[in-house]
């Protein structure tokens, strides 16, 4: 019987330079939205922005160490 090849794994390399680019991606669509939001509806102290800011920010973060202990597992 043939023994299954081992798949090779992603390069790790690759995989982390990924995560500065998600993490920028996330945050700069959220603060767009909040911006968005408060051009359309007239805010001036932009609260959107700050609000979507910081929610980007922790998705951003939750993504980050999801991503790292999957990294840990695959060790």
């Amino acid at each position: 019987m043939n023994p299954e090849p081992k798949k090779k794994p992603l390069n790790k390399w690759l995989q982390l330079i990924n995560i500065p680019i998600q993490m920028g991606l996330v945050i700069f669509l959220f603060a767009f939205f909040g911006k968005w939001l408060d051009e359309y509806y007239g805010n001036l102290n932009s609260p959107n922005v700050k609000i979507f800011t910081m929610i980007g920010v922790f998705l951003a973060l939750y993504n980050v160490i999801r991503q790292v202990n999957q990294l840990n597992k695959e060790e």
